[in-house]
C-alpha cells in the first residue's frame, strides 16, 4: 500500500485537481425526460475479451437514459441473455452501428476490441473499424480506449476526442506520432502527455497510480485509488464511466478529470469496507454512491 502511494507523489511539480471543478457536472433536473440525461453509444469487445465492454457498458447505464451497445456476436448475445437484468439499452449489431450513432450524444470505442495480433475468426479488424468510425463522425464526443488507441493512427483522433490509455498504449501512440519531439523520452511525463494532446487538440488520461489529465492548454494529477484499482477491467469502467458524463457534459477536460476523480474515490471507498479485496464489477456498484454522496452535497 505504502508503495502504491509514493509512486503516486512523484510528480510534485503538477497541480493537482480541485474538487470544486465537480460543481460544474451536469445534474439531471427533476422534469427532465427520457434522453435529456444522455445516450451513450459502446463499440467493444471481441471472442477473447468479453467482460472489458460489458464493465463500460454496465456503468454507463447507470448514468445515462440510454446507451447503446454494439459487440462481435457472441457478446451481443451474452447481453441479451442478461436483459431481464439490464433494461437500460438497445443491442446494436455491428451493421446498423450508423442507424444509432446519430443519436448518440457520446461514443466509447475500444474496450475489449482485439488488437492486430489477437484477432480471431469473427473478431472485426479493430483498426478499420475504429478509423473508419472516427472519419464518418469526427464531430461526435469520442472515448477511445483498449484496442483502438493500440492500432489506429493518431491523425484519425477527432478533435475534443478524450484518450484514456495506460501507460503502455500512450508509448504506442508516441512511437506514431510525426513530432519527433512528443517522442522525446527525457521531457517529464507531464510535457510528453501534454505535447500529444497539443498535436492532436485532445483530452488524455494517463492512468496509474496518479492519473495524469492533460488538455491541449492544461494538465493537471488526479491523486488516490489504491492497489486494487490494478485489477483487470477498472480502466474499463473509467472509460465508461468518462463516455457517460461525455454525454452530459461539452467540456472534454473537465469530464476527463471528474470521471478519474470519481473512479479513485470509488476505490477508497471499497477499501475502506473490504480494503482491497474487490474488483472492476464492484467499483461499477459503488460509483453510484460516490457519484451521491459527492455530488449532491
Amino acid at each position: 500500500m505504502r508503495s502504491y502511494r509514493a509512486k503516486a507523489l512523484q510528480d510534485d511539480n503538477m497541480k493537482e485537481f480541485n474538487p470544486e471543478e465537480l460543481k460544474r457536472l451536469f445534474i439531471s433536473k427533476s422534469d427532465s425526460h427520457k434522453g435529456d440525461n444522455g445516450k451513450v453509444m459502446v463499440i467493444g469487445g471481441s471472442t477473447l475479451f468479453h467482460a472489458a465492454s460489458l464493465w463500460a457498458l454496465e456503468i454507463a447505464s447507470k448514468i445515462v437514459d440510454m446507451v447503446f451497445y454494439s459487440s462481435v456476436e457472441e457478446n451481443n448475445t451474452l447481453v441479451e441473455k442478461v436483459k431481464e437484468e439490464w433494461r437500460n439499452g438497445i443491442v446494436v449489431p455491428r451493421g446498423r452501428i450508423d442507424d444509432y450513432i446519430g443519436e448518440a450524444d457520446s461514443v466509447l470505442i475500444g474496450p475489449g476490441l482485439p488488437r492486430e495480433e489477437g484477432v480471431e475468426e469473427g473478431d472485426d479488424d479493430t483498426k478499420e473499424l475504429t478509423e473508419r468510425l472516427l472519419r464518418r463522425y469526427p464531430e461526435k464526443r469520442w472515448v477511445i480506449d483498449g484496442g483502438s488507441l493500440q492500432t489506429i493512427s493518431p491523425d484519425f483522433i477527432p478533435k475534443n476526442a478524450i484518450l484514456t490509455p495506460h501507460h503502455g498504449e500512450f508509448q504506442t501512440m508516441q512511437g506514431k506520432m510525426k513530432n519527433e519531439k512528443g517522442k522525446m523520452k527525457d521531457q517529464s511525463i507531464e510535457d510528453q502527455v501534454k505535447c500529444f494532446a497539443e498535436e492532436y487538440q485532445c483530452t488524455v488520461i494517463l492512468k496509474g497510480p496518479t492519473d495524469i489529465i492533460c488538455s491541449p492548454t492544461e494538465c493537471v494529477r488526479i491523486l488516490g485509488g489504491n492497489a486494487g484499482m490494478t485489477k483487470g477491467g477498472t480502466g474499463d469502467v473509467l472509460a465508461g464511466l468518462t463516455a457517460a458524463l461525455y454525454s452530459q457534459n461539452e467540456d472534454p477536460f473537465l469530464v476527463a478529470t471528474c470521471a478519474s476523480y470519481i473512479n479513485k474515490k470509488a476505490g477508497e471507498s471499497l477499501a475502506k469496507t473490504v480494503g482491497l479485496y474487490f474488483n472492476a464489477s464492484d467499483l461499477v456498484e459503488e460509483i453510484p454512491h460516490v457519484m451521491k454522496e459527492i455530488l449532491h452535497k
